[in-house]
């Protein structure tokens, strides 16, 4: 199964599409390690949008 490019995105909620470092897309941003399958976290306590930098 082919790897989900970086720069893939996933919405608080989403399941994880692919294993690696995700970044939270606006201010204020943090990076974390998210393994496939995992629900998306909140940041803040909002709902955002994570964007995949780096794969596991």
């Amino acid at each position: 199964m082919a790897k989900k490019p970086l720069g893939t995105r996933a919405t608080t909620g989403e399941s994880c599409p692919e294993s690696g470092v995700w970044k939270v897309i606006g201010n204020p941003s943090t990076t974390a390690p998210i393994s496939v399958g995992n629900r998306m976290p909140p940041y803040g306590g909002k709902a955002v949008t994570w964007e995949l930098i780096a794969y596991a």
